[in-house]
């Protein structure tokens, strides 16, 4: 269940398939910032992503070993979702990625409201 119609036969290109889909690489860095994390919570925190959306992406992670799912039975369900072991192993990866775009465009809003 890759992002993409093209699934590469490459290794990187396989893990570029699966985390450049849309809004993927935003929800595992709310995951890997905010821990464990119920649907609706995971809705609120990704502002503009659609419920359709959020499932589709939620569900291609799980299948891809990286986000579990826990299901609580009561009224209403608990649905949460976290990193597994190997969702773990991004930490490193988004945490440059976050640096990077701090250094980038961190500074965006308060050169901005300079002008």
């Amino acid at each position: 269940m890759a992002s993409s119609k093209h699934v590469s036969p490459c290794p990187v290109g396989k893990l570029m398939d699966v985390l450049s889909g849309p809004w993927t690489m935003y929800l595992l860095w709310v995951l890997s910032t905010q821990g464990p994390t119920r649907f609706g919570a995971l809705k609120r925190r990704i502002e503009g992503i659609s419920t359709k959306m959020l499932t589709e992406r939620l569900r291609m992670l799980e299948h891809e070993g990286i986000v579990y799912r826990h299901y609580e039975p009561t009224v209403p369900p608990q649905v949460t979702y976290g990193l597994t072991e190997r969702g773990h192993e991004l930490f490193g990866v988004l945490d440059q990625l976050n640096d990077l775009a701090v250094r980038w465009y961190g500074d965006q809003n308060a050169a901005s409201k300079a002008s």
